[in-house]
């Protein structure tokens, strides 16, 4: 726990919250959030419950023992009823006279059904940076909330919704992450992937927010795409480097690649400017080739995460991916001819899939796997906001929030059917091919087969034994399971 000075301008404490797990990502959106207050001159604190894993009991004594003005805290959808809901609780017990405001992606679509499930004081809606500082100044102000833009909040027994403010257009406005309020050895030092060393470091960072297309299964905050400019970029991954020892940079853009004159003259300064770094990042299929794979890989690109999500071409065309099965195919083989890891993203469960769709699929993973990291293939899931979530909402599929979360359980499931196959049948299905991909990673790989079928036991649990503790191939750590390992250290707590 860290903060700045104190200060009249108010006293913000930002809560991250648990993931119950030990690689965890840093939390860019509170990282920006708090460098907008600090500039604004607020006394700007943080509270990592996912790094130090830090009880709700915890958090309550630390609360009774604090004064701030604003509690914010930031959250997805899968998360809401797994610990989101009743770590607000919690808060709202032990505020005192803060507002307590949420914000990010999980409450962005749905404003009325979280604050009431919740009773924050308010919700942002979309990007935040300039919404939070006009909340702050009301709180400081002694004012309501009544004319700041973005937001909902509950006006005379109604939650009232203002009209949408217009998103950052100049990225490079803004300031870096304020990484210095944040335990940066653990975020640095926790994800390891593919090529890395005991020494190399990761961390993530954007250079884009949007994206260029509306894919059925995803929800985006903000319409249209804007870039930061390469000297703000370079300017950052600098300061990450020499700051924090980062050299593993991977890009949490919904869209990294814009154009191929942009990613052919980022490729060219990082070289120019000396950069000795790897990075990963995202990229449509229908703008890569192999002069961009040439230059990435030049310029330190080791992994291309990519979401082909079906072999099935009506499939594509029904989830508005906007690319071919010709164009996957091409991308996949470019990648693999320039030795660039790619993450092989496929979703099934959409109107037109079977079991055919579903073994098309797998046989594509395994015939362009360079094995960087087990994969296995998800169900989709129409997520609030998504259009694939309102054509659910009109098909009678799903009735609304309240539904949805009465029925997610965990992102591997199979929570809304769509294909109109008996659910034990698709579940059959699923675990038939996330088996063989296991079982084929780890021939390929050398590991432990002792391994693989534990893994294998972890999908069979959780497809016909509800055991909703694991999501996914990767590895979840149980809140309990944490605890036992001591929490944070006794130097390393709040002050």
């Amino acid at each position: 726990m860290k903060g700045a000075s104190m200060s009249s301008k108010g006293r913000v404490l930002f809560i991250i919250h648990d993931n119950f797990k030990e690689d965890n990502v840093f939390p860019l959106g509170a990282g920006y959030l708090a460098a907008v207050l600090r500039r604004a001159g607020a006394d700007v604190s943080v509270y990592c419950m996912d790094v130090f894993h830090f009880t709700e009991e915890e958090l309550a004594e630390y609360l009774s023992d604090s004064r701030f003005d604003l509690i914010c805290m930031g959250f997805m959808a899968p998360n809401f009823k797994r610990n989101i809901e009743r770590l607000c609780r919690t808060i709202n017990e032990n505020k005192k006279n803060a507002w307590f405001v949420l914000g990010g992606q999980g409450p962005t679509p749905i404003p009325e059904y979280v604050i009431d499930k919740t009773a924050a004081d308010a919700i942002v809606i979309g990007e935040g940076e300039e919404t939070i500082e006009d909340i702050l100044h009301c709180k400081m102000n002694g004012s309501g909330l009544k004319g700041v833009k973005g937001i909902a909040y509950s006006e005379d027994g109604r939650v009232a919704v203002s009209p949408r403010r217009k998103p950052v257009m100049k990225l490079d406005s803004l300031p870096f992450p304020e990484w210095e309020l944040f335990p940066m050895t653990r975020y640095t030092e926790c994800l390891k992937f593919a090529g890395m060393g005991p020494s190399d470091r990761s961390f993530p960072m954007i250079t884009t927010r949007g994206c260029i297309n509306r894919c059925s299964f995803c929800y985006r905050m903000e319409t249209g795409i804007r870039a930061r400019g390469l000297k703000n970029i370079l300017g950052e991954i600098k300061a990450l480097k020499n700051n924090y020892g980062v050299n593993y940079f991977f890009f949490a853009d919904e869209l990294s690649i814009v154009s191929k004159k942009k990613i052919l003259e980022f490729s060219k300064a990082i070289q120019d400017e000396g950069l000795v770094i790897m990075y990963r990042m995202d990229c449509r299929v229908d703008l890569f080739d192999d002069e961009i794979a040439r230059a990435l890989k030049d310029s330190g690109c080791v992994f291309l995460n990519i979401g082909f999500e079906s072999t099935e071409q009506a499939v594509l065309d029904q989830m508005d991916k906007n690319v071919t099965v010709e164009e996957n195919l091409r991308a996949a083989e470019i990648a693999n001819r320039h030795g660039i890891g790619i993450g092989l993203n496929f979703i099934w469960g959409l109107p037109g899939d079977n079991e055919k769709t579903l073994r098309k699929n797998a046989e594509f993973i395994k015939r362009h796997n360079l094995y960087d990291q087990v994969r296995t293939i998800r169900p989709v899931t129409p997520y609030p906001g998504s259009p694939l979530y309102y054509k659910a909402i009109k098909d009678g599929l799903l009735s609304g929030p309240a539904d949805f979360f009465d029925r997610f359980k965990n992102s591997d499931l199979y929570m809304v059917n769509f294909m109109g196959i008996r659910d034990e049948e698709v579940y059959r299905m699923l675990f038939d091919v996330n088996r063989d991909l296991i079982l084929d990673h780890y021939s390929h790989t050398g590991g432990k087969m002792a391994e693989a079928e534990r893994l294998v036991d972890r999908f069979y649990n959780l497809y016909f034994r509800q055991d909703y503790s694991f999501s996914g191939a990767r590895s979840l750590v149980d809140n309990a399971d944490v605890r036992k390992k001591g929490g944070a250290a006794a130097e390393e707590r709040p002050n």
